[in-house]
C-alpha cells in the first residue's frame, strides 16, 4: 500500500528540519515562461515544463543525465514541445531575482506534489498530463510524452462532446475527461475549476457521483492540511488528534482508512508507545 498520499507532508517536515544563466538541461530549454507560451503559440506547439531541484534533487539530476541532455530527446520533441524549466535550487545565485520570482510564482500556481515532475501543458499553460523520472533512456522518454500528448487531444474531444450535450451525459463527457488527465486535485481546481463548475449544473443531483467524490478529497485535503500543520509543530499527540477524529467521523474510502491507521501507528512509534503502534 502506498503510503505517500499521508506521510507526505510529515516526510516534508523532517527533510526540512534535516537538512548569462545555465539551465541545467542545456542548449534548447528556456526559463522565461512568458516568452514559452508565445514560442508555443505561434509554432503551435506544446509546452513541456520542468520543475526541477538542480543542486540538490537526485532523481531531477538523473532525469537530466539519462534524458534531458541528450539530443535525441531534443530531436525527438523539437517540433512538438517548447521546453521549459524551472528550477527551485537551495543555490540560487545562478538565478536572476526576475527567475526566482517567477518560479516562486509558478510553484504556487501549479501546486506540483514532487521533484521533478514534468507536467505538459497546451499554449496557453494549462496542464493536460504530469510524469517524472522514467528509466529507459531519451528515446523511451520521447515515446513516453508521446502517448502522453494524446491526452490533450482526448481531452479536447471531450469538451467538445460535451459542449453539444445537456445533463447527465454532459457531466459524465467533463467528468470523464477531467480523470483521464491523471493530475492532482490542487491542479484540476486550479485550472480546471470552471469544468468542475459546468459538471455540477449539468448534474444537480449527482448521478455522476463526481460531486462526492470531490467532496471526499476536499475532506482528506483538509484532514491533510491539518495534519501537516501540527507536524510543522512538532505536536505529535495533535496530529494523532486530527487522525482519530477522522477515523470516528467516518464516511472514508477503505484504502484512506487503512493509511490513516498506517500513519498512526507509525507516529506512535516515534514516540515510543510501540503497543499502541501495533494496535494501530
Amino acid at each position: 500500500m502506498n503510503l505517500k498520499p499521508w506521510l507526505k507532508t510529515c516526510a516534508a517536515v523532517v527533510a526540512l528540519n534535516c537538512s548569462g544563466i545555465a539551465l541545467a538541461g542545456g542548449e534548447g530549454w528556456t526559463s522565461d515562461f512568458e516568452a514559452a507560451k508565445k514560442e508555443a503559440a505561434d509554432s503551435k506547439k506544446d509546452l513541456l515544463i520542468d520543475f526541477t531541484g538542480s543542486d540538490w534533487c537526485g532523481w531531477c539530476i538523473k532525469l537530466n543525465k539519462e534524458v534531458f541532455s541528450h539530443e535525441p530527446f531534443k530531436a525527438g520533441v523539437k517540433d512538438t514541445f517548447v521546453l521549459v524549466e524551472l528550477d527551485y535550487p537551495k543555490d540560487q545565485s545562478k538565478l536572476s531575482e526576475a527567475t526566482i520570482k517567477q518560479n516562486e510564482e509558478l510553484g504556487k500556481k501549479y501546486q506540483v506534489a514532487g521533484y521533478p515532475t514534468i507536467l505538459l501543458c497546451d499554449a496557453s499553460g494549462k496542464p493536460y498530463a504530469a510524469t517524472g523520472y522514467k528509466a529507459g533512456g531519451p528515446e523511451e522518454y520521447v515515446k513516453q510524452l508521446n502517448e502522453l500528448q494524446k491526452k490533450k487531444t482526448a481531452r479536447d474531444s471531450a469538451f467538445e462532446g460535451a459542449a453539444k450535450s445537456e445533463g447527465v451525459e454532459k457531466a459524465k463527457l467533463l467528468a470523464e475527461a477531467i480523470a483521464a488527465m491523471g493530475l492532482n486535485d490542487n491542479m484540476v481546481t486550479g485550472f480546471y475549476g470552471d469544468v468542475i463548475e459546468q459538471i455540477k449544473t449539468a448534474d444537480p443531483n449527482d448521478e455522476t457521483g463526481f460531486g462526492k467524490a470531490a467532496a471526499t478529497k476536499a475532506r482528506i485535503a483538509g484532514i491533510k492540511q491539518e495534519l501537516g500543520e501540527f507536524m510543522q509543530k512538532r505536536d505529535t499527540e495533535g496530529a494523532i488528534g486530527v487522525l482519530d477524529k477522522a477515523l470516528k467521523d467516518g464516511g472514508l474510502p477503505n484504502d484512506d482508512v487503512q493509511q490513516i491507521m498506517l500513519t498512526r501507528g507509525i507516529l506512535f512509534a516515534e514516540q515510543k508507545k510501540y503497543d499502541e503502534a501495533l494496535k494501530a
